[in-house]
């Protein structure tokens, strides 16, 4: 991204001497990525940001996944899966459980009131969606507020902690990437400044206000980090806090983006999937559903036609307002529906017929498309309405 942004005290060319007030050097760190040709920022920190105390194994919470085999639309419940009883002792880190995944990403839900330990993902970037509660995300580039509907982007190896605040628990979808994760091009310049047509811009885009010093020793660290043998944890101890970064500047950093931000893009016959686009990784999209004007031709049918996206799995977090299309099939705040490609899927029966005359549609999901089929983890087979698969043909025999 080009939105060039600007911390705390920094020298006044890069790579250059920069010092404290005594006169000690800071140490400056390049965080890029793909390679030094691309994205990047400069941070100064205190301390020698590669010291470590000690190495030893983290094991990361469970990342086996089962084939979505024979094959089927799923409903999952994911509020099931977090009693209020474990809401004090769980955290948004150590305590995700895995829904979905494949060799591209990885879906996980946690609900929290526990701060995360320090944790940094070096395998790829994290897309963090906020269902409710609030939190500071405490960052080595500075504090993040995180509100109902914001997602957190975190660039790979970002450094940070969840910190629930306020009485409700927070509720965390986490779209972590193995690679970066980014909005799509076709709404950005050929130099990354978003064009008048996208849906949204940079102005939308929330970073920290000030950089977060803290002064600690002998501090934990979970790194998340790939090898020959798959997806691994490593727990650091650092002679001195992470968070020791006295400036930094670039184009590469954590930021806040909120759903209630994005401008729908819609016209006088239904829209596809595209349309909703915010962001991208390999192999997979991110995309919001959100409060709008519907379809305005005279004969209009504002529902999705029946498809069959043959190259995708498609799943559909349904996080507030009331989704039309899936009227009478269970689905509510908090449900997952995976409708995988090779299976034609589409409204419930009776919702393509009443959908005819509306004016507006009062709905909030975030959907993941992937172009590898998608594999269901152990927290999708311990929350899964069985019974969905067949509620097509279910409610069509009951409306007869």
């Amino acid at each position: 991204m080009a939105f060039y942004r600007q911390l705390g005290v920094i020298p006044p060319k890069r790579h250059t001497q920069h010092r404290d007030d005594n006169g000690n050097l800071y140490y400056e760190e390049l965080m890029g990525e793909e390679g030094f040709s691309s994205d990047s920022a400069l941070l100064y920190h205190k301390y020698i940001p590669s010291a470590i105390v000690d190495a030893t194994e983290w094991k990361v919470p469970d990342q086996a996944t089962t084939p979505n085999h024979p094959l089927k639309p799923r409903h999952l419940k994911l509020h099931d899966l977090f009693p209020e009883s474990v809401w004090n002792d769980t955290d948004v880190v150590t305590g995700r459980r895995m829904i979905l995944g494949n060799p591209d990403v990885r879906i996980s839900y946690a609900v929290s009131k526990k701060p995360s330990p320090l944790y940094r993902n070096v395998v790829g970037d994290e897309m963090v969606y906020v269902e409710s509660g609030t939190a500071k995300v405490e960052t080595v580039f500075g504090t993040l507020e995180a509100e109902p509907g914001d997602y957190v982007l975190l660039p790979m190896a970002t450094t940070h902690r969840w910190v629930p605040t306020g009485d409700e628990p927070l509720r965390a979808y986490t779209i972590e990437a193995n690679s970066h994760i980014v909005p799509p091009k076709r709404y950005l310049s050929k130099f990354g400044q978003f064009l008048e047509n996208a849906p949204f811009c940079e102005r939308d885009l929330h970073g920290p206000a000030e950089p977060l010093i803290v002064e600690e020793e002998n501090v934990e660290v979970l790194v998340k980090h790939r090898t020959s043998h798959g997806i691994v944890g490593t727990r650091y101890l650092m002679p001195n806090h992470p968070f020791d970064v006295v400036g930094w500047d670039g184009c590469l950093y954590p930021y806040t983006f909120s759903i209630h931000d994005y401008e729908p893009i819609t016209g006088r016959v239904h829209q596809p999937p595209p349309a909703h686009q915010s962001f991208e990784g390999s192999n997979f999209v991110i995309c919001n559903f959100v409060p709008r004007k519907v379809d305005y031709h005279p004969l209009s049918i504002p529902v999705p036609y029946y498809h069959s996206n043959v190259d995708s799995d498609e799943v559909m977090f349904y996080v507030g307002g009331d989704y039309e299309a899936r009227k009478g099939s269970g689905i509510g705040q908090g449900s997952i529906s995976v409708h995988p490609g090779g299976h034609a899927h589409g409204p419930q029966p009776g919702a393509y017929e009443r959908s005819i005359g509306a004016e507006f549609f009062d709905e909030l999901a975030v959907m993941v498309d992937t172009f590898r089929p998608l594999e269901l983890g152990e927290g999708a087979l311990a929350c899964e309405d069985a019974a969905y698969a067949g509620s097509w043909n279910r409610n069509r025999e009951a409306s007869k």
